[in-house]
């Protein structure tokens, strides 16, 4: 009997990206693996393997058609850790085929780095390095004009999914009353996190420390703009972490320079950035190159839970790591693969 074939297509991620050598090795007695990482699989490689294929890694389209031609497909695991829109969610509802991700591996360190990043534009540690190195620096409470304690300070979360849950649970020591916007989670469960539920008005307005960690959806791009920027405190904070098209991009800039609000972000409306882009020259941002997920355990980590996950699903067994996909909210996301290495 011929071994279940494993399509690996996991661009933007590489496997020696995301697997020491042992979980690979997991991976290999799983099935024959089939690996195209130099370039997307092509339409005839996949089109070949597909009648024996019991796993997918990676972010290969499938329509119903696709899908038709593989009686076998057991799941397919994400490993670029957003759902796209080139796959039928319903069809592998109705078929039983797995659809999920292990995306929840970046939580923890976009959370760290973004409780960082919040204390940096608080304190002023990245403005008052810049002024001591031109020899302008201030000592003492002077030293400290614009800026505030982290602590007991309101603080506001757009999107309550991993990643902000995440958050909430670094900033408990500080004391922080935390609202929070999210349209698609009751209000029990924000509850359950010491949290209030807001509307995104409430969150603008009494927030001294804005995250965002929503997902890109039909409804919500660029849904915060000059307007919602207008309505937060003076001196208060903004922290982009999701989703550049989340927001009027100009408008974060100008809400910055103009010295209303302090802004953090570690994404942008095209990356690589461009080496004249005006972002650049902006006063009032804290800038990142997109690397708040990107550290090696967490990469490590998304190939594991994967790994996991399929053995579990190889055994008829559903997974426990990894994040469903849902085809009532699939269908709305509209992300685009990340090229992060």
């Amino acid at each position: 009997m011929s071994r279940s074939i494993i399509l690996v297509d996991p661009l933007p991620r590489t496997l020696e990206l995301i697997m020491e050598p042992s979980v690979r090795a997991r991976l290999e007695a799983l099935g024959e693996v089939i690996v195209s990482e130099d370039r997307p699989m092509s339409a005839d490689e996949v089109e070949r393997y597909l009648p024996n294929t019991a796993l997918i890694f990676g972010q290969t389209d499938m329509p119903r058609e696709r899908l038709n031609k593989a009686p076998m497909l057991k799941a397919i695991i994400n490993v670029e850790s957003n759902f796209l829109p080139n796959i039928d969610y319903q069809a592998c509802v109705e078929r039983g085929i797995w659809v999920i991700t292990p995306a929840s591996a970046f939580a923890s360190p976009v959370a760290e780095a973004s409780l960082a990043m919040a204390l940096d534009l608080a304190r002023g540690i990245t403005a008052v390095d810049r002024d001591f190195r031109r020899g302008t620096e201030r000592y003492g409470l002077e030293g400290n004009a614009n800026t505030f304690r982290f602590a007991g300070a309101p603080v506001g979360i757009i999107g309550f999914g991993d990643l902000g849950r995440e958050l909430r649970e670094l900033i408990r020591p500080f004391k922080n009353k935390v609202r929070v916007f999210d349209p698609w989670l009751p209000n029990e469960i924000v509850k359950r996190q010491d949290c209030q539920p807001s509307t995104l008005e409430e969150v603008l307005r009494e927030s001294q420390v804005v995250f965002v960690f929503a997902s890109v959806t039909l409804q919500n791009q660029g849904f915060i703009g000059k307007n919602e920027f207008a309505m937060m405190k003076p001196g208060a904070t903004f922290l982009l972490m999701s989703r550049a098209a989340l927001v009027d991009f100009p408008a974060m800039i100008e809400a910055a320079e103009s010295g209303h609000i302090k802004v953090a972000t570690d994404v942008f409306p095209e990356e690589p950035v461009a080496a004249d882009d005006p972002v650049r020259r902006a006063s009032g941002i804290l800038l990142s190159a997109h690397r708040t997920v990107g550290t090696r355990d967490a990469f490590y980590a998304l190939g594991s839970m994967a790994v996991a996950d399929a053995e579990l699903i190889m055994k008829g067994l559903p997974p426990q790591l990894c994040r469903r996909a849902d085809p009532a909210t699939a269908r709305l996301l509209r992300s685009k693969p990340v090229t992060v290495s």
